[in-house]
């Protein structure tokens, strides 16, 4: 045992240490170890916000509300029913009552298995605390499990026989009491008290309800799972009217009637539940594939999620669409990013999303802000491709970034965009990495049926549903993380491939690039040429060859062969990039494992030969050319009415329209012209990237307190026991001290406080101090002083465990620790 625990265990009071049962929270906490004290802080890190003072403090804010609520909801449904059933037993509650009420009268081994693991859940949780003779649901758990009107319990019980004749009259509980058979009483606790003891009674209930109508058990039949309230008019039915003056109906208002609790649970053979799940649903395989098929599956799409990306980047390197006001993208461009990669809008929506949370896409925060690649994406593209999709795959495992709710609505009524705020779910990486886990669990080749990861969903966090939606957020996220993984690569068929295995298994990349490198495409450095003019590569072209090629050609067709097609357009392209026709045989003559074919020469030839035969410069705009007969062909075609074209001289037309718009216009009509500039030299122009400044990819936002670490754990519970030390300490009241009023520091005065210290240096003995620093904050503490001089007193701080020094006008009252 370490020093500083002999020393706090040395000032325990002496009826803390015995193994009387605890009468609060807060004395069971006190009797827990540091393990069980950590145990408590890991599962619920929302109690260390900030640290307690102490463990009546931590026991406090394990009973509010918000905490308690959150502890709730990250129960399995087992658990779950447990504190539910604790919630409708009498408080409190000994073990073989709740056991009856969980497992009923006829028993249930399932339950009676799993009950006691359940239970230490709850008592870890700090939801339930006290013996197995004395189990107590925490006060806020049970405000909000308890049956009431307004909030049912899900156990389908109603209010206990007392709680539905608090405000009955006295002759009214007689009455019951002849109905039933039993005697009379003097007063309305003991006929409550005779009337629940004849409900509890097993024989003398059977012997009740035999005498009792069809139509009567009939209508017990509809109260007994719940819910367990009922409507009646002025003048019931006969068989209500039987049930009710018996009291097996009670009335709650003037018009409703409530089943007595105690009857409910008779007529349910003692279960609070109708079915209790103590064991989860399995999740087994409902198909079977050779795992080499699910891993090449899978690999074909992590290809094409590359391509992907990289093609819609590509698109947006000189700016993607505009960003909306309230931020995100229009519906408009979600569309036309649709059509662009061929895909469904929510799939789009997807692609956009991973992109944004990998920091590869942003707003470039210009006045006209645009959408645009970030400089990671031009890191990325360096990146082997086997690289280059786990760092996707690692930014979806982790994002709270939601896609599927692209298309909806906010609580507002607001539609949610794509890359716009309100899309972030912090229930996000929790639920994507557990689907991922339920999958890693079956065989390798195995696909389960969506439904049955559905369900064990729900049976782990029956309570975590969408906030303010009205649906079940956990269970969109998860079928959505099912589609999601396999549109991504990381599943292939359904199931879960080698590379995401090792994905999920983690940490780091290198295992899951490693397993996929061997699976993808190796880059090719060549095309096969056709007659047709058209170029088919047989695979992934290196980058250097791929964008040389994309300036050249158009891509007609997209997949494992890709097929570019060339054209006058795109070869004019490649010559206004500073290429000359030259350059273009040899690049294509270097590149191809056919023969170039001859129209395909002939049309770089053509078009290169009237490449830059016209001249377009800057006056308002100009067109100049040797040849005078072409200039006159071209005024003398109808269509260039609307350039404002006019002969300066026999060699030179000037322009109304820019120039830009005049090289379009020109070309429209079918002319190849070049622009010059000033000087007369043709104008090369090549395509330029544009790049928003340096980016971080959005921070996930977490759901609820990030749990702990150990280090933090363990400076935690160090500071809760010193605390705790400090608080109830037993201690010497001076006989001059003031009265104080109960939570306030006791006072002494300054001479007081200053023979006290002094002769505790002497005597090396421990005292208890009450300060207040200098932000006003008052705390107490257990010190050994060491030294008092200059106003100050140097002590060992037992509460800090280290040396401190404090000032004296700040120590509020001192008192001698009790002798134990």
């Amino acid at each position: 045992m370490a020093t500083g625990e002999t020393e706090r265990e040395a000032y325990v009071p002496e009826d803390q240490g015995g193994t009387a049962a605890p009468r609060t929270l807060a004395e069971a906490l006190r009797a827990r170890g540091d393990e069980g004290l950590a145990a408590l802080l890991r599962a619920r890190p929302d109690l260390l916000a900030p640290v307690p003072n102490d463990l009546t403090q931590l026991a406090t804010r394990a009973g509010t509300r918000a905490s308690v609520v959150r502890a709730l909801e990250r129960l399995d449904r087992f658990t779950l029913q447990t504190a539910e059933a604790l919630a409708v037993a009498p408080d409190p509650a000994p073990y073989p009552v709740l056991l009856r009420l969980m497992a009923g009268d006829a028993g249930d081994p399932g339950v009676e298995a799993a009950l006691p693991d359940a239970v230490a859940v709850l008592r870890d949780q700090a939801l339930v605390w006290g013996g197995d003779d004395r189990l107590r649901l925490v006060r806020t758990a049970r405000e909000l499990l308890a049956p009431s009107p307004q909030h049912p319990s899900p156990t389908g019980l109603g209010p206990t026989v007392a709680e539905a004749t608090a405000g009955m009259s006295p002759g009214r509980l007689q009455e019951i009491l002849r109905a039933v058979g039993l005697p009379t009483t003097h007063d309305p606790v003991s006929a409550v008290h005779a009337l629940t003891g004849l409900f509890t009674d097993r024989a003398r209930m059977d012997t009740l309800l035999d005498e009792a109508p069809a139509d009567a058990l009939g209508v017990l039949d509809r109260l007994v799972w719940g819910p367990p309230y009922g409507e009646v008019t002025a003048n019931p039915t006969p068989p209500v009217r039987w049930l009710r003056d018996r009291g097996l109906l009670l009335p709650t208002t003037a018009r409703t009637v409530a089943l007595p609790r105690e009857v409910a649970l008779h007529l349910r053979a003692g279960r609070a539940h109708r079915t209790p799940e103590p064991v989860p649903p399995t999740v087994g395989p409902a198909r079977e594939y050779r795992p080499q098929v699910v891993d090449s599956t899978a690999a074909g799409q992590a290809y094409t999620t590359l391509a992907t990306a990289e093609e819609l980047l590509k698109k947006w390197d000189e700016g993607g669409p505009a960003v909306l006001r309230a931020g995100g993208l229009s519906v408009r461009d979600l569309k036309r990013t649709a059509v662009l990669l061929d895909v469904a809008e929510p799939v789009a929506a997807f692609w956009l999303e991973l992109l944004y949370a990998a920091g590869l896409l942003a707003s470039d925060g210009e006045a006209d802000e645009r959408y645009a690649p970030t400089p990671a994406y031009d890191e990325w593209l360096d990146l082997p491709a086997a690289r280059r999709w786990a760092r996707l795959a690692t930014a979806w495992l982790t994002a709270t970034r939601t896609p599927g709710l692209v298309g909806g609505q906010d609580a507002k009524g607001r539609t949610l965009s794509a890359l716009g705020p309100d899309l972030d779910r912090g229930a996000a990486p929790e639920v994507r990495r557990r689907v991922l886990e339920l999958l890693a669990a079956l065989p390798p080749g195995a696909a389960p049926e969506p439904e049955a990861v559905l369900a064990r969903l729900r049976w782990e966090r029956p309570l975590r549903g969408g906030a303010g939606t009205g649906a079940d957020l956990r269970a969109r996220l998860a079928t959505w993380t099912l589609d999601e993984a396999e549109l991504l690569g990381v599943t292939g068929r359904g199931a879960l491939s080698g590379h995401g295995r090792a994905l999920l298994a983690g940490p780091g990349e290198d295992a899951a690039v490693a397993l996929l490198a061997p699976l993808l495409p190796e880059p090719v450095d060549h095309v096969l040429l056709q007659a047709d003019l058209t170029a088919v590569a047989p695979g992934p072209l290196r980058r250097p060859l791929a964008d040389a090629l994309a300036v050249l050609a158009d891509v007609e067709s997209k997949g494992g062969a890709t097929v570019y097609r060339f054209t006058p357009a795109s070869v004019r392209r490649a010559l206004d990039s500073g290429r000359s026709a030259a350059d273009l045989h040899a690049f294509l003559a270097a590149h191809s494992r056919t023969p170039v074919p001859q129209p395909l020469a002939y049309l770089i030839d053509d078009v290169a030969r009237r490449h830059g035969h016209l001249r377009v410069g800057g006056a308002s705009s100009y067109v100049r050319c040797d040849d005078d007969a072409v200039l006159g062909e071209i005024l003398a075609d109808k269509r260039s009415a609307s350039l404002g074209l006019r002969r300066l001289a026999p060699t030179v037309l000037a322009a109304q329209a820019a120039p830009a718009a005049l090289l379009e216009g020109l070309r429209s009509l079918g002319f190849a012209p070049a622009a010059e500039s000033a000087e007369g030299d043709v104008l090369i122009t090549r395509a330029h990237a544009r790049r928003t400044p340096p980016r971080t990819p959005p921070a996930p936002v977490p759901d609820g307190p990030p749990s702990p670490d150990g280090t933090l754990l363990k400076a935690a519970v160090h500071a809760i026991r010193a605390g705790d030390l400090a608080s109830t300490v037993a201690r010497k009241e001076p006989e001059a001290a003031a009265p104080r009023v109960d939570g306030s520091l006791p006072r002494t005065s300054a001479a007081e406080t200053l023979a006290t210290l002094q002769a505790a240096v002497l005597t090396n003995s421990a005292v208890w101090i009450g300060y207040v620093n200098a932000d006003g904050a008052a705390s107490q503490r257990v010190i050994a002083p060491v030294r008092v001089e200059g106003g100050y007193v140097t002590a060992y701080d037992h509460t800090a465990d280290e040396v401190r020094t404090y000032p004296l006008h700040r120590v509020t009252g001192v008192a001698e620790l009790a002798e134990e």
